[in-house]
C-alpha cells in the first residue's frame, strides 16, 4: 500500500501525538522506576534503623538484667555476711552449736590474724571489682568417729557462716590405740588436721 503526500499530511499530527505520548510514557516509566528505587532505599534504611533500634533495646535489656543480677548477688553477699568486718564471735558460737548438734567428740581450732588473700586463693589477688578480699586462716583439729563427722562439720560451716569458707587442705589419720586418755563415751577412731580460709570482702577506700 502506497501512501500519498496527502495521506502523510493527514497523519502527521497523529504521528506527532504518538511520539509525544511515547515520550510521556517513557518519562512516566522512568519516574516510576526512580520512585521505586527511592522507596526501596528508604525501606532498607528504615529496616536498618529498626534493626539498630531493636539491637540497642536488646542490649539495654541485657545490661538491665546484668545490673539486676549484680544487685541481687550483692544483696545475697551482704545478707550472708560476706561483706563487712569479720564476725569472729558469731563464728565461735556457730562452731559450738554445730559441735553440740552433731555430737562431735572434740574440736580444737585457732584463727590467725586477718590478711589479704594471696593469688593461690584468687588468681587476681586481694583486690577486684571495687573490693578487697581478706581471709582469716583457721587451723583446725578434730577427733572423729568416722569421716562423715568431718564432712558434716565442714558442710554446716560453709552453709551457715557469715563468711566464704574455703577448705585449703585436710589430712586425716587413724588414732593409734591407747593414744587418747580414758574418757566417757565412744573413743575417737580418726584425727583430722585441716586448714580453712574464712574469706570476707571489704569495700576499697
Amino acid at each position: 500500500m502506497k501512501l500519498s503526500a496527502a495521506d502523510l499530511k493527514h497523519m502527521q499530527w497523529s504521528l506527532a501525538l504518538l511520539v509525544v505520548l511515547t515520550l510521556i510514557g517513557g518519562g512516566l516509566v522512568f519516574l516510576a522506576q526512580t520512585a521505586l528505587q527511592k522507596a526501596q532505599i528508604a525501606n532498607r534504611q528504615a529496616i536498618s534503623e529498626r534493626n539498630a533500634t531493636q539491637g540497642k533495646l536488646s542490649s539495654a535489656r541485657d545490661e538491665e538484667r546484668e545490673i539486676r543480677a549484680k544487685i541481687d548477688h550483692y544483696k545475697e553477699l551482704l545478707e550472708r555476711g560476706y561483706i563487712g568486718p569479720e564476725q569472729r564471735l558469731v563464728w565461735v558460737e556457730e562452731i559450738k552449736r554445730i559441735k553440740e548438734a552433731r555430737k562431735l567428740i572434740d574440736i580444737q581450732y585457732e584463727f590467725l590474724p586477718q590478711k589479704p588473700v594471696d593469688t593461690l586463693l584468687i588468681p587476681e589477688g586481694a583486690v577486684g571489682g571495687g573490693y578487697e578480699f581478706l581471709t582469716s586462716t583457721m587451723k583446725l583439729q578434730m577427733q572423729l568417729l568416722h569421716e562423715d563427722d568431718l564432712l558434716g562439720f565442714l558442710q554446716d560451716v560453709k552453709k551457715n557462716m557469715q563468711a566464704y569458707v574455703l577448705t585449703r587442705d585436710c589430712h586425716i589419720e587413724r588414732t593409734p590405740a591407747g593414744s587418747t586418755p580414758q574418757q566417757r563415751g565412744p573413743r575417737p577412731q580418726l584425727k583430722a588436721d585441716c586448714t580453712l580460709e574464712w574469706i570476707t570482702l571489704r569495700a576499697k577506700t
